[in-house]
């Protein structure tokens, strides 16, 4: 039976039951298969994706919503992969025309890659801001920053997501509450009992991934990534705002290294919502 034309394929929604073909197709496209970061989205948020008539999956994306469940205030779009050998074949083009109308009218944020950005600038989305991926082994050694910090509780959650939300500009309960599970470490800082900042760490293959971190300055967030990067054997990577020109030369003075730098766009908006002056870096660029 021949092979039905790619346009023709149906998208369809990605649920749980598809980890293994999501991770199979970061896996031929060159990426780490991310089994742990793909079950955290596709539980958190939306996938979208193409069956392959041949087996696995032709292309696939997940959007994570923010704000009320029945009018989202903010959709991130990530993890957005198409197959080796259908690439060039505009099917990516269209699964993302296809996320875009399915999601209007929620304003839409992505981390695009210089090899992305030109399909979401045809798409409407505009440059807002850039985000600077670090890697590394951290040095623990020299001055340490003057904050407190400790492990998360339970009973942290509520001023958490207080802060949270402030901080980011909508609500995302459902992604903090489930960064106990999905986090290896969740850290506080504080000041006189009052939460100042949190930060988290999680396994991604052979690195731990900061984020989120989310503090009221440069010396918390300073403290927080110490606080993190002692507790691990690990490399270090994250992703900074490119306007945290503090963070940034401290982060390298201990050992991390650019890697990349990726363009944080916008649809629907023109900047994003919050303080990105307290907003350091991202849960992870696929969920904004």
């Amino acid at each position: 039976m021949p092979t039905p034309p790619l346009h023709t394929l149906p998208i369809r929604r990605l649920t749980l039951r598809d980890l293994t073909a999501c991770a199979d197709l970061s896996e031929n496209r060159g990426w780490p298969r991310e089994e742990h970061k793909w079950g955290f989205l596709l539980s958190a948020g939306k996938g979208y994706g193409i069956d392959d008539p041949d087996g696995g999956l032709v292309t696939a994306c997940v959007v994570t919503e923010y704000g009320r469940q029945d009018r989202p205030e903010l959709g991130a779009i990530g993890m957005v992969l198409v197959a080796e050998r259908h690439a060039r074949q505009g099917i990516g083009r269209r699964l993302m025309r296809h996320v875009v109308s399915a999601l209007d009218p929620t304003p839409l944020t992505l981390h695009a890659t210089p090899y992305g950005r030109p399909l979401y600038e045809e798409l409407g989305f505009k440059v807002t801001g850039r985000a600077e991926m670090l890697l590394g082994h951290f040095a623990l050694g020299g001055p340490q920053p003057q904050v407190a910090t400790r492990a998360a509780t339970a009973e942290d959650l509520p001023a958490i997501l207080r802060f949270d939300e402030e901080v980011f500009g909508v609500d995302r309960t459902h992604i903090i509450t489930r960064l106990p599970a999905f986090a290896d470490q969740l850290r506080v800082a504080e000041e006189g009992g009052r939460l100042i900042g949190f930060a988290g760490s999680w396994p991604n293959m052979d690195t731990q991934v900061v984020g989120p971190l989310i503090a009221r300055d440069a010396e918390t967030a300073k403290a927080l990534v110490t606080s993190l990067a002692a507790r691990t054997d690990r490399p270090l990577r994250t992703d900074i705002d490119v306007r945290h020109e503090e963070l940034l030369a401290w982060a390298k003075g201990r050992g991390l290294a650019s890697v990349a730098f990726n363009a944080v766009m916008t649809h629907g908006i023109t900047e994003l919502p919050g303080d990105w002056t307290r907003r350091f870096a991202p849960l992870t660029v696929a969920a904004g």
